[in-house]
């Protein structure tokens, strides 16, 4: 079965939801450009009050690697996520800092730069949309069939829905899929539709 990853909580009703339905893992965004951009500060009071069998993944891009392990070390995040440029040197650094899992996001666009990702040194891809200067939270799907057979632990992401997400849990078997804007409503988190996502996914 699929896991489940909600990300872009900012507010204490976010947290609430997904403590009554309990997706996997749940993601504070620290891009500030990014409209779910959520401070350090509130991150760590909204961490105090999610439950504990749910994993907080910190959303980074291109970030200075000091101000990752200080949300590390606070105990906001219990997972790091890179959204931008980071190369394998960087990786490796974050990697002899911390025993945080990694997430790195790649933006497809060719089956040969996914095979070419395998070999860097994170515990887990995710799989974006490459929409030019946009690092994520498009909603909007990329062509799953450049995904090679057989490919390693990966979240899926982009445009995944309601309508869409059975089929591509089927197609692809990712290890996690990846939602944020088709689970709010005015650009805030929705209940309603976290509960029927969660459902979806669970009785895939």
């Amino acid at each position: 079965m699929a896991k489940i990853k909600i990300c872009g909580l900012k507010r204490t009703e976010d947290i609430n939801y997904v403590n009554k339905y309990l997706p996997d893992y749940i993601g504070f965004v620290f891009f500030k450009k990014s409209s779910r951009y959520v401070s350090p500060e509130t991150a760590f009071e909204l961490k105090k009050i999610l439950n504990p069998a749910i994993k907080a993944v910190g959303v980074f891009v291109d970030e200075d690697i000091d101000y990752i392990l200080k949300l590390c070390r606070n105990n906001t995040i219990d997972m790091i996520q890179l959204h931008g440029n980071e190369d394998n040197d960087y990786i490796n650094k974050l990697k002899s800092c911390t025993e945080k899992p990694i997430i790195k996001a790649i933006r497809v666009q060719s089956t040969a730069q996914l095979t070419k990702a395998e070999s860097i040194p994170c515990d887990y891809l995710l799989l974006d949309t490459f929409i030019k200067d946009m690092y994520g939270g498009s909603g909007k799907t990329f062509d799953r069939t450049l995904i090679p057979s057989g490919y390693r632990d990966f979240f899926l992401a982009g445009g995944l829905d309601s309508h869409n997400i059975a089929a591509a849990i089927k197609e692809c078997n990712p290890y996690c899929v990846d939602l944020s804007s088709s689970v709010e409503t005015g650009g805030c988190k929705d209940s309603d539709k976290i509960k029927q996502i969660i459902e979806i996914v669970r009785a895939t």
